[in-house]
């Protein structure tokens, strides 16, 4: 199985790129955090926040995922088309997956740039996926790398010219989509309400009010 034909089959429509929320009727948005802000002092960064954020997270993923479940780690590679000096060895896989023999069955595919329709002519989307289970990568230092985005913390993701690159969780036994976008927050979208419902009454409180409608209507929540 491919990533594109898994996608086309149960998520149609839905694209891998930021705000999968807002793509799918079935979904949560958690804010995580909660009202810790991320410094102490104007350049002193205050650890409580990530370690309940990375804490939040782990906890999600959990929930999410179970050990025998397959499930894609893809990866959105930003990048220049042509500009070869600004072009690096993708540096997400190689320093989380415990077998380096599976590093050979990561697939590629290229698509214009997402975002700004003025930079397609000059960028690009590469998108890495590797079909595995969880117990084949180090899950809590690859969900750290994810939340680590705007702040110098190890574990970080590496390699990109542009754009820190984005990673999705695609659970193909349970099709639920897990999205961590930065330490402020993360998404899930699944097929089938009742696969993600308990996690959001399990969490209601890393739901912000205004989000909570619009879950609630995509959840049937009664």
């Amino acid at each position: 199985m491919n990533l594109k034909d898994y996608l086309n089959d149960r998520f149609p429509a839905v694209e891998l790129i930021p705000s999968v929320y807002y793509q799918w009727e079935i979904g949560i948005h958690f804010t995580l955090g909660g009202n810790i802000y991320q410094f102490i002092k104007k350049d002193e960064l205050n650890y409580d926040r990530f370690r309940l954020v990375y804490g939040q997270t782990l906890t999600i993923f959990n929930e999410l995922f179970e050990k025998d479940d397959d499930l894609f780690i893809v990866t959105n590679m930003y990048k220049h088309k042509t500009n070869e000096k600004h072009i690096r060895k993708l540096k997400v896989y190689k320093p989380f997956i415990k077998r380096k023999s599976d590093l050979n069955r990561i697939q590629v595919k290229t698509y214009p740039y997402p975002f700004e329709l003025d930079e397609a002519e000059t960028y690009e989307m590469q998108q890495f996926s590797l079909l595995c289970k969880r117990e084949d990568f180090r899950v809590q230092e690859l969900l750290k790398a994810a939340c680590n985005e705007d702040f110098p913390l190890n574990p970080k993701l590496g390699g990109y010219s542009i754009d820190y690159p984005d990673v999705f969780f695609v659970n193909i036994s349970k099709d639920i989509i897990f999205f961590i976008y930065d330490d402020r927050g993360c998404e899930v979208i699944a097929r089938e309400a009742d696969k993600i419902l308990p996690i959001y009454e399990k969490y209601y409180n890393w739901v912000e009010e205004v989000d909570r409608k619009r879950i609630e209507n995509g959840l049937r929540v009664r």
